[in-house]
């Protein structure tokens, strides 16, 4: 401050104050004012800090509701439970822990805050994208209402790879091709991500995503041309999906929905259902319950089958108690046909499992279903040879049965099938199998052409 503005303060405030006292006490005085003013300033630090880490403690809290998906009202039962456990461990805490925040508006005010400030994480990064790939599905909620997610995976000049949630949508209208792409483009722009930068598109397989004029995979070509891009994008039908449209070619659509009945017979009716677990425990079964099949998991169907098979006598002797007709379920053709569906389910469903995840690459994952494909080849010609080692099931059922019922032949065409769909279903993926040699194994790659 400047001498003569402090001079006429004190002047005009504290001259009388201070007029009758001699240097001495004055120095005396100032000592006191400094101790006075050290005071005041760590009180106001003390209690800032307290503040910082009470808003700080509610954004964590906060982010572990978002995470778990969660109502926010959630985090005032969180709190309440901090404070009873404070109570009892540390009760010289309480009004530390009482001072955090976490009423239903509070926490959701911080995940807002939290979901912008990632937002901004993800679009500093998308600046240093030498790449990306954009994959693109659409899906109807329990309200019919049509709901867009966009998922990113991009990588910077020091191959670093970011895969994060783009965004989600809710289309209210038509779903077709001009609404997908309107939607992908407002993404994409909003998150200031180069169009020139784009390499690779993967979608659902709907049409309306992979048609080549009016559909979502078109019109990003366009617009990718526009930008005057030299390079080549990159479409696929995701690979996991497309595993499992792979089992529909087996066409045993009659055994599942003779199961399915079976199933829905014993669960729909909660008096059936409760029995029949009764029925399960008197006879100390090892299972103590049948699981639901549900058409979008696609893990189910095996795991229902699986279980069906294991209770099969069960099943028969608590639907004939209900004075249901089991002769379809006891029939031995079709007993051989549930053994062959769940033992062909279980490896489509470990193959599955193998490509889901996140950080995996496309090169592995499309090992992983070539080596499946030589898999059915040899599953194929060991059948035909009535070698069932990779069918446990088909096993049990062969020993049962007389070997003129069990249709060995039939096994083996079925495998043919499934094999032939899945070199269909893969050949844009076979397309890109140099450009995959190269990243695998670049010692077997053609120099020349890479």
């Amino acid at each position: 401050m400047k001498e003569y503005n402090i001079r006429r303060h004190y002047e005009t405030k504290n001259h009388d104050k201070y007029k009758h006292l001699d240097m001495t006490q004055r120095l005396q005085k100032v000592e006191e004012l400094k101790r006075s003013l050290v005071s005041q300033q760590t009180m106001f630090t003390k209690a800032k800090s307290q503040s910082e880490a009470a808003v700080k403690d509610s954004f964590i809290v906060a982010a572990e509701v978002a995470k778990s998906a969660r109502p926010f009202t959630e985090g005032e039962f969180v709190k309440n439970c901090m404070i009873k456990v404070c109570d009892a461990v540390c009760p010289e805490k309480r009004q530390a822990f009482l001072n955090v925040s976490l009423s239903r508006n509070t926490v959701a005010d911080r995940v807002r805050h939290l979901a912008a400030n990632l937002q901004q994480q993800l679009v500093r990064k998308g600046k240093d994208f030498i790449a990306y790939s954009l994959a693109v599905d659409e899906s109807t909620d329990t309200s019919d209402t049509a709901q867009l997610s966009i998922f990113i995976r991009g990588v910077d000049s020091s191959l670093c790879v970011t895969e994060e949630f783009l965004g989600l949508h809710s289309m209210h209208g038509t779903t077709l091709g001009k609404d997908l792409f309107e939607d992908v483009s407002r993404c994409v722009d909003k998150m200031g991500l180069p169009w020139d930068k784009l390499v690779g598109l993967k979608t659902d397989g709907a049409p309306a995503m992979c048609g080549q004029k009016s559909g979502l995979v078109g019109r990003i070509r366009e617009k990718v041309q526009e930008e005057n891009v030299t390079g080549e994008l990159t479409a696929y039908h995701c690979i996991i999906h497309q595993e499992s449209l792979c089992g529909k070619a087996l066409k045993m659509e009659h055994v599942m929905s003779i199961i399915t009945r079976a199933v829905n017979f014993i669960r729909v009716k909660g008096l059936n259902h409760r029995q029949f677990k009764s029925f399960l425990a008197e006879l100390s079964s090892e299972y103590g319950d049948l699981p639901y099949h549900t058409e979008v998991r696609w893990l189910s169907q095996g795991k229902v089958l699986e279980r069906f098979f294991e209770l099969r006598e069960e099943i028969c002797e608590f639907m004939e108690s209900k004075g249901k007709d089991t002769t379809e379920l006891r029939n031995k053709k079709f007993l051989c046909e549930v053994a062959f569906l769940c033992d062909i389910m279980s490896h489509l469903n470990a193959l599955n499992l193998q490509l889901q995840g996140r950080g995996r690459v496309i090169t592995d994952m499309y090992a992983t279903v070539r080596a499946f494909k030589t898999k059915l080849r040899l599953w194929e010609t060991q059948t035909l040879q009535e070698n069932l080692s990779y069918f446990p099931h088909c096993q049990t059922m062969k020993e049962q049965v007389a070997a003129t019922i069990f249709p060995t032949t039939q096994f083996a065409e079925k495998l043919g099938i499934l094999g032939a769909d899945f070199t269909q279903r893969f050949a844009d993926f076979e397309a890109q199998k140099s450009r995959f040699e190269l990243l695998s194994n670049p010692f077997t790659a053609d120099v020349e052409s890479a």
